[in-house]
């Protein structure tokens, strides 16, 4: 396969000039101690009060399926542990689990937009604008939105504790919420050392999935933890074609993604291994449990999404490839959870 070239978009405003890399670069060397407060001061473009869709764009609805898929999973095979002891379904604690989880997702795309928005990294963002980045909110307005939805996933995760008194779980939540912050929050944050995919597979994939199986049977089963690799690899997928999108603007912001480390090249190569290799698990499942033969159709998605972001030009193509890798991520959870509990 031909080294692609980075995606462009067809707009000058996308492209960053050798003027707005030093800017950037200029602001990031002179920084010193907290990055977030030092940046906090920097000027930023006013767009006025956001609206209402602009606070629906910034909860970046398409990364929703990474927080259903694991939880959908997860309560599958938590129905096949339930059918072994002989022991009822808890409805309302996979409707806990999920609130959990999608709280959390919420809560780390709109901490994202704080924490990029004023280290400056999104001055140059090829995607949608962010709320900071743009003008439209204040850095304190989108700070205490992600807070809010952090709450909102501890209460959940409160009441699931209480209800299993299972005590140590605190620790399991307490340890997801930091994660959600420190990915682009505080002074040395890992999503800017190439370290974001793995804190997605572990988060996303194994404490998800795992997670949503213990609270219904307060055990784990092999499903569980295959399973969580699975929708955990195509978590990665998703982050690995967002940050190929931005590659070059993180490139001259000094966030070293993965993506930055590896190259535009072995990123694209790294996104089909992430999204194809979840579907030898399902064979093997599928040995067992014949109705998740079915999962495989997701490969109608899975497919193009690696063929679009393998040759992709412009940015547009790269996001079309995220949202068929969240529409496999949706379709990978629910089907092979579906197929353990039926």
């Amino acid at each position: 396969m031909a080294r692609p070239k980075t995606p462009r978009t067809q707009s000058a405003p996308d492209a960053p000039s050798a003027q707005a890399a030093k800017t950037t670069k200029s602001r990031t060397n002179g920084r010193s101690g907290n990055p977030a407060k030092a940046a906090a001061g920097a000027p930023r473009a006013k767009r006025g009060p956001a609206t209402f869709r602009d606070w629906v764009v910034g909860a970046r609805l398409r990364t929703l399926p990474l927080a259903i898929a694991p939880v959908a999973l997860g309560t599958g095979a938590g129905v096949v542990l339930l059918g072994y002891l002989d022991e009822p379904f808890h409805p309302w604690r996979a409707v806990l689990a999920l609130v959990v989880a999608l709280a959390l997702q919420i809560g780390v795309n709109f901490a994202n937009d704080y924490s990029d928005g004023v280290r400056g990294t999104d001055e140059h963002r090829v995607g949608p604008a962010r709320l900071v980045g743009s003008g439209a909110a204040t850095p304190k307005q989108v700070l205490g939105v992600a807070l809010a939805f952090f709450g909102i996933a501890a209460i959940a995760g409160l009441a699931l504790v209480i209800i299993t008194q299972q005590w140590w779980l605190l620790a399991v939540g307490a340890a997801a919420i930091v994660a959600a912050w420190f990915y682009t929050g505080g002074k040395r944050p890992y999503g800017y050392s190439g370290l974001g995919e793995l804190f997605v597979f572990v988060f996303f994939g194994l404490v998800a999935t795992a997670g949503s199986t213990y609270v219904q049977a307060l055990d784990v089963n092999l499903e569980s933890w295959t399973g969580g690799v699975g929708v955990g690899l195509i978590a990665c997928a998703v982050l690995m074609a967002n940050n190929l999108r931005d590659v070059e603007q993180d490139h001259l912001a000094r966030k070293r993604t993965l993506a930055v480390l590896v190259g535009p090249l072995v990123g694209r190569i790294l996104f089909a291994v992430f999204m194809l290799a979840p579907f030898a698990i399902t064979v093997f499942w599928a040995l067992l449990y014949p109705p998740a033969w079915l999962v495989l159709f997701a490969l109608l998605a899975a497919v193009p999404a690696c063929v679009i972001v393998g040759w992709a030009r412009t940015a547009r193509e790269l996001i079309i490839g995220l949202q068929l890798a969240s529409l496999t991520a949706l379709a990978y959870g629910i089907g092979m959870g579906l197929a353990f509990a039926f």
